[in-house]
């Protein structure tokens, strides 16, 4: 019998599966924070509960972390989002389901938005980065299904003629910026953007703006219709 006291803790090896969250949890905190250069895998082990030599057994060094950080971040929102694409809806109400979900999950997960632009940012200045994988596994996926759904759309005169390399760039950043700009946007506004209720109003106006940019007036599918 295990005298008191003697329950394994969290940073053991007996607890893999919430020794490695809580890593990949303090990891993204720290990666949002101070990017790649800046993050310290000894203010990971620290904020997780578990010591360097447990962190280097998940995970052989920082990139190595940071890269588990970026499938975390990727991989999350592609689950969500093809699940909704791969219903059987009409096109409208896809896009605007796709939307919701899309602005769901980054409101569940507002630091994640920070990790992108700094991948992206590190990408601009020449050093080798994760993010050739992440446009191949993630990026180039998501915009195909995308793509098919505005195809789809403009087929039966629903969505206006858009061009999808503008439009689904367009569409998530309208989706994401809000998350990025929250500190401006709090200056800006003296209130709490994260707040339920602000991200709600946030919420309706990014699909009312979404329709208002991709759905075809019903005076100009009419006319279309009889030409």
């Amino acid at each position: 019998m295990k005298a008191a006291g003697s329950k394994s803790r969290l940073g053991s090896r007996r607890q893999p599966e919430e020794s490695r969250s809580a890593i990949l949890q303090a990891a993204v905190r720290e990666f949002s924070r101070e990017g790649v250069a800046g993050a310290r895998t000894d203010a990971i082990a620290r904020a997780a509960g578990v010591n360097k030599a447990l962190l280097y057994y998940y995970f052989k060094d920082k990139d190595a972390l940071y890269e588990a950080v970026l499938d975390q971040v990727f991989g999350g929102l592609t689950t969500t989002v093809h699940e909704v694409l791969s219903r059987d809806l009409p096109p409208r109400q896809k896009i605007l389901t796709y939307a919701q979900a899309h602005f769901d999950y980054i409101a569940s997960h507002p630091l994640y938005p920070r990790i992108v632009q700094g991948e992206m940012m590190s990408a601009g200045r020449g050093r080798a980065t994760p993010l050739e994988r992440i446009v191949k596994q993630y990026f180039r996926p998501l915009f195909s299904r995308v793509t098919e759904v505005l195809k789809a759309g403009q087929a039966s005169g629903e969505f206006r003629g858009v061009d999808p390399l503008q439009f689904v760039p367009s569409m998530i950043a309208v989706i994401v910026f809000y998350f990025t700009s929250a500190p401006v946007m709090r200056l800006m506004s003296g209130k709490d953007p994260l707040s339920r209720e602000r991200i709600a109003a946030r919420r309706a106006a990014v699909l009312d703006f979404i329709s208002a940019a991709l759905f075809q007036h019903p005076a100009a599918k009419a006319q279309g219709v009889r030409k």
